[in-house]
């Protein structure tokens, strides 16, 4: 099984460091009221202005704090502790804050963004040295104000979002749920359980029809990932039976086909290594919720090491995919 090892970690921490600052190119998500919101990255979001987009950078900065707990003795480490006291300050969080009261601003990354800043926001909860303590302080008020975006827009959203790109909703919920056990808000963690239930519970015998073309999710799998994580011990073995009932005969056979990616020089296409390391880490986090002895465990346990060995080497091929790509295979490497 192929695991997180602290050269895979140094080597990420690389590329992450490489890019959480770099300016451009950047993506802006924002809607322009006037002339004077013509401004520049660094100004609009003092933090994230790296990563060639708001999401990568947050998840740049996820995968670096996770990196520096779990390997505190790489080369590496005194360079992240220097970038997160230099940008985790209450001060520069107050700018990225101030963003969200914008006109407009209400559906600023959603869900995806709104679930990658609480994903941080939980591994720093981890943090308990005093001086980190104070990374995880700084960004409390940003983690609070999209915890309370979530609190407002569930009750609303009649619908799950399907897609395997950024709108996925099975995802945002997924990487939610740990920042409200991290922060052991009982609340927020019953409200994110309940709709997992409410949009999925009910799903059965999942087709499949997947990859889409720029997808980097898979549908049917996050979705699994998300059931094993959200519903009550014993629950999850008969939801999983109903959703993919012949999982053991590696059916549907699409979730077993590592992705081909023909231009990792586009950024649409390059979605398609996201496809296979997030197949590799929902795989995993499948296998493990199930019973030791169940046959599906070695079914997908294989399948999630044939998604890593098609994208692992690759998470560094182009900026396209290297601005973000080794999150993803961070989340599949922890999950071994």
């Amino acid at each position: 099984m192929t695991q997180f090892t602290p050269d895979l970690a140094s080597r990420f921490a690389r590329i992450a460091l490489g890019h959480v600052e770099r300016r451009y190119p950047f993506k802006l998500d924002q809607v322009l009221l006037g002339p004077d919101d013509r401004r520049s990255p660094t100004e609009l979001h003092p933090v994230f202005h790296g990563s060639f987009d708001w999401h990568s950078c947050v998840h740049g900065y996820w995968l670096l704090a996770r990196i520096g707990r779990r390997f505190p003795d790489l080369p590496e480490a005194a360079e992240i502790t220097a970038l997160f006291d230099r940008k985790l300050t209450p001060e520069l969080v107050a700018g990225e804050r101030a963003y969200l009261d914008r006109p407009l601003s209400g559906g600023f990354e959603r869900p995806y963004g709104w679930a990658w800043l609480l994903k941080l926001a939980a591994e720093l909860e981890q943090r308990m040295a005093p001086a980190e303590r104070a990374w995880a302080e700084a960004l409390a008020p940003l983690a609070q104000a999209f915890a309370d975006r979530f609190r407002a827009y569930l009750p609303k959203a009649t619908y799950p979002v399907r897609a395997g790109v950024h709108s996925n909703t099975a995802f945002a919920l997924r990487l939610a749920l740990d920042y409200a056990e991290a922060v052991k808000d009982q609340d927020l963690a019953a409200l994110f359980r309940h709709k997992a239930l409410a949009w999925y519970g009910a799903d059965a015998d999942c087709q499949a029809w997947e990859p889409g073309g720029d997808d980097f999710l898979s549908p049917a799998l996050i979705e699994a990932a998300l059931m094993a994580r959200a519903l009550p011990a014993g629950a999850f073995v008969p939801w999983l039976d109903r959703f993919l009932p012949r999982l053991a005969a590696q059916e549907p056979g699409a979730l077993f086909a590592p992705a081909t990616v023909s231009d990792r020089t586009d950024g649409k296409i390059a979605h398609l290594d996201g496809v296979n390391l997030s197949r590799a880490w929902c795989l995993r986090e499948v296998a493990a919720a199930l019973p030791v002895g169940d046959a599906r465990r070695g079914v997908l346990g294989k399948a999630a090491e044939t998604h890593l060995a098609a994208s692992l080497p690759h998470v560094a091929s182009d900026y396209m995919g290297e601005h973000w790509l080794a999150s993803f295979a961070a989340l599949a490497l922890e999950t071994a």
